[in-house]
């Protein structure tokens, strides 16, 4: 795979500084200020700050597609945030972009994230559709700006400009008016200039698309595990079948485990290596972060063929997978639960933990709601399952 890269891409692990890297002095700001640390840069301390957070920890009993699993090795959203960092890593390096600050962006990108996965989000969502709605892009800036509280003179994280700028263009520059943008964004922009209409630094673009490769990869891997998807379907789709005509005809009768792995790392060296070529090529001639994030369009992507096929590949697993009739099964139970949670905790607050009730304006209904859907937001699956069966009779069966 590596015959493809441009020589100046193989440096087979070692760092280098291209004059495009995000540097402190481009993203190093805070909203509160700090003084520096001796030994780490901005970006590491953002990276240190999400992995001992409690919303980081949380995500291990959260889903990532497979509700309530049989079996400790179906991914969850921190295996998920793991993985989608360490694809994340792997194309930062070799394009001398800065990698702690792709790292933290990676591992924090899906902090915001319900239990029962999109399932749990779809009920928020409608839940709060006259309060403002519910996005997970959104309450993970909510998690890394006001819910964690770990030190003495700030709610949040206090991260660098250039972290929340890549939770905040996950999906690309929010060219929208600012009337409907949420207040998160909002303060966050008029405390730091996120540049709204312009696009990310090189190295948040990264952390998107490697959540992109990593969920691909990793969903074929837990869909084969399952025994929902089968070898003879990913034939159908020509991303995957072209590795498995190789594997076939380089192990014949390879066992289902080794073959779901194979399939799954090779799937992640094309992606990666794709992404590398092409990101390289738009990166050619580019001197600054600015060149970069004043584009007009991604600098970091898939190429014209490979994205064709990646979009075909995401179709097959929507249809396949995701609206697989047991994998619904669970979604639904999951989403009664989280909408029988929230109709409760919002119209009695008082069922609220302690700490939560704390500063609460009982009289003001939005608040009620955004504090309800925050408790909520935060649960893992099985303390949402708890809660469920300790504030009503009979809870649904996610089996």
């Amino acid at each position: 795979m590596s015959a493809s890269l441009p020589r100046h891409l193989l440096k087979h692990g070692a760092r280098w500084r291209a004059p495009y890297a995000t540097g402190p002095e481009e993203g190093g700001a805070r909203v509160h200020e700090e003084t520096e640390d001796p030994l780490r840069s901005p970006f590491q301390r953002d990276r240190d700050r999400i992995v001992h957070c409690t919303a980081f920890r949380r995500l291990k009993h959260k889903t990532q597609v497979f509700i309530r699993p049989e079996g400790d090795h179906f991914r969850t959203r921190l295996t998920h945030s793991l993985e989608v960092a360490q694809v994340a890593r792997s194309i930062a390096r070799p394009l001398g972009l800065d990698e702690d600050l792709t790292e933290a962006i990676a591992l924090a990108h899906d902090l915001g994230h319900t239990p029962f996965g999109h399932a749990g989000e779809r009920a928020l969502s409608a839940a709060l559709g006259e309060y403002g709605g519910f996005d997970h892009n959104v309450q993970s800036l909510r998690v890394v700006t006001r819910l964690e509280r770990r030190y003495a003179r700030y709610d949040g994280l206090n991260l660098s400009r250039a972290s929340l700028e890549g939770l905040v263009k996950h999906n690309g520059p929010l060219k929208g008016k600012a009337s409907a943008l949420s207040p998160v964004v909002m303060e966050l922009n008029e405390a730091l200039d996120l540049d709204l209409e312009n696009y990310a630094g090189a190295e948040a673009q990264i952390a998107a698309i490697s959540d992109d490769i990593a969920y691909d990869a990793h969903d074929i891997d837990d869909g084969l595990r399952s025994g929902l998807l089968h070898p003879e379907d990913l034939v159908e789709v020509p991303l995957t079948a072209r590795i498995i005509g190789e594997l076939d005809r380089t192990f014949p009768a390879l066992e289902r485990s080794r073959f779901a792995a194979e399939l799954t790392r090779r799937l992640i060296t094309v992606m990666i290596t794709d992404v590398l070529v092409e990101t390289a090529r738009r990166l050619e001639g580019a001197a600054s972060v600015r060149a970069v994030t004043h584009a007009g369009e991604p600098t970091v992507g898939f190429s014209a063929n490979l994205a064709r096929e990646e979009k075909d590949l995401k179709g097959f697993l929507f249809s396949r997978l995701y609206r697989h009739e047991s994998v619904m099964r669970a979604a639904h139970a999951g989403e009664a639960i989280v909408t029988d949670l929230f109709k409760r905790l919002h119209s009695e607050p008082k069922l609220l933990p302690d700490v939560w009730q704390a500063e609460l304006d009982m009289s003001d209904e939005r608040r009620r709601a955004r504090r309800a859907a925050d408790y909520i937001a935060g649960m893992s699956d099985g303390f949402a399952v708890a809660e469920h069966r300790r504030l009503f009779d009979r809870t649904p069966d996610l089996g």
